[in-house]
């Protein structure tokens, strides 16, 4: 039997919250390393002479690491312990980050992506664990979460704005070298804040489950992002698609038939991490086309610098900072957990919709800035009580795990909503172009369909966590509580 601890009583009152800042600066890196290299893609092409096919291995060097790693690094935060974990995940991110900023060499800047991306995948996996480890009180977990929900949601903005000052300011190698002296710190302050008590999960590591979930996943997340480039009905798309199905396959078979499986099949009997996990993966797709596809429409269409998308973005950063500063927490102890994630996602949706309509020659107070501020009172309702559904009914010694998943669905479902948009965009801007319609024009109309789909699936995505969310049958001030919040 596991021995239970209480990590709560580990640190003090104070201590307690230090420690979050230190996993929300963690995560931060993370965060923002998805989205600070992509301002800086041309200048790495033309320094290191990438080709146009070659540079997308910056990119997705980092990916297939991070999707591939997600579920094993939870689990072996759960086993080793999520403090060790989260510290060699930390320490691991933060080399490849010097690699990557002294790299003069393509092969040295993918090699060094690929090992950023495996550190990235640790420290994300267990630094949501290690939050709702230290905060059981449900006032408190709840605030805790808006904070490391504003971190996760916001940060991605936040790292064009940075991205464009240092490309511009500096050079490309400091986005990569940003990281070191943050990274040091927060190695420093883990060690000083962290508690070391974990719950420790039974059993050993599944090593016939880490290898064959790892392959399936990144199989999978190779075919996903080169599915434009080498063609979705391509040998090599389904092939690669088969066979991380079959391995997929292989691994629930193994994971049925041992004692101590890496993923125990019993957590998707678990309503809550199901639909969480269902709602996180539809979200994260419109995520991505809010983020991505309207930075493509602000820079090509309105003709934005770097630095003017990353202010763009800043309404809504703040108004998720905001919620994350208390507000959240109110609204969740208030009204529970399904209202506040089904009425966020629903305004969320409402500020793609309004992408949808924007006009080629579109003004930033009419045509951008109410999208904005919709996905920022969206997202900012919304992103606690989502995070919270996922790790609610999951036992303490399988936190890290639950981690991983919820993790692994929005990384999954990132990486697919963007390519599937992506694709809708440009068939569109083909047809639009075949029927006579202008440049701008076709390539703004593929975007209004990318923002369209991915309104319907945040709307989707509202409706399943009003409806599908279980609450308890007691009440608490008045509000429907989840189970373990």
């Amino acid at each position: 039997m596991p021995k239970h601890s209480h990590p709560q009583k580990s640190a003090s009152r104070d201590g307690r919250w230090l420690a979050l800042m230190v996993l929300c600066l963690g995560s931060l890196m993370i965060v923002l390393d998805t989205t600070i290299v992509n301002v800086a893609l041309p200048s790495i092409q033309t320094d290191l002479g990438f080709s146009d096919s070659s540079l997308a291995w910056v990119v997705n060097a980092y990916l297939l690491t991070f999707g591939g790693f997600l579920l094993l690094g939870g689990r072996l935060g759960d086993l080793f312990g999520h403090r060790r974990l989260f510290l060699i995940g930390i320490v691991s991110f933060t080399a490849a980050s010097l690699l990557c900023g002294l790299a003069t060499a393509q092969w040295m800047l993918i090699v060094a992506r690929g090992v950023q991306g495996l550190g990235g995948a640790i420290v994300s996996a267990v630094a949501l664990s290690l939050t709702m480890n230290l905060f059981t009180d449900p006032a408190e977990r709840a605030k805790a979460m808006g904070v490391y929900g504003f971190v996760s949601a916001g940060g991605g903005s936040i790292g064009v704005l940075l991205g464009g000052l240092l490309t511009g300011s500096l050079n490309w190698h400091w986005i990569f070298l940003v990281n070191i002296p943050v990274g040091v710190l927060v190695v420093i302050l883990s060690i000083i804040l962290l508690p070391k008590a974990h719950v420790k999960a039974p059993g050993h590591l599944d090593f016939g489950g880490a290898i064959t979930v790892t392959a399936s996943m990144m199989l999978a997340v190779y075919a996903i992002v080169n599915g434009n480039q080498n063609g979705w009905l391509s040998g090599l798309t389904l092939g690669l698609l088969a066979l991380s199905v079959v391995l997929m396959g292989i691994f629930l078979w193994i994971e049925s038939s041992i004692r101590s499986p890496l993923v125990p099949l019993k957590l998707f009997r678990l309503r809550n991490v199901v639909v969480a996990n269902i709602v996180g993966v539809l979200w994260a797709a419109s995520m991505f086309a809010w983020f991505f596809i309207s930075a493509l429409y602000l820079q090509l269409v309105l003709g934005y610098s770097p630095l003017q998308v990353g202010l763009s973005f800043l309404p809504a950063n703040l108004i998720m900072a905001t919620f994350s500063l208390g507000l959240s927490a109110k609204i969740v102890m208030k009204f529970g957990i399904r209202k506040p994630l089904g009425v966020g996602l629903l305004i969320a949706g409402c500020g793609l919709a309004w992408f949808a309509r924007s006009p080629i020659d579109g003004h930033f107070l009419m045509d951008v800035l109410p999208g904005m501020v919709l996905l920022g009172i969206g997202g900012g309702i919304a992103f606690n009580p989502m995070l919270l559904a996922a790790m609610s009914d999951v036992p303490a010694h399988e936190s890290g795990l639950a981690s991983g998943i919820v993790n692994t669905a929005f990384m999954m479902g990132g990486a697919l909503g963007l390519a599937v948009l992506a694709s809708l965009a440009a068939a569109r801007y083909t047809s639009m172009v075949a029927a006579g319609s202008g440049e701008l024009i076709a390539l703004n109309g593929g975007y209004h369909t990318a923002f369209l789909v991915g309104a319907c699936s945040a709307i989707i995505a509202g409706i399943l966590g009003a409806t599908m969310i279980k609450i308890s049958k007691n009440t608490d001030m008045g509000a429907h509580v989840v189970h373990g919040v």
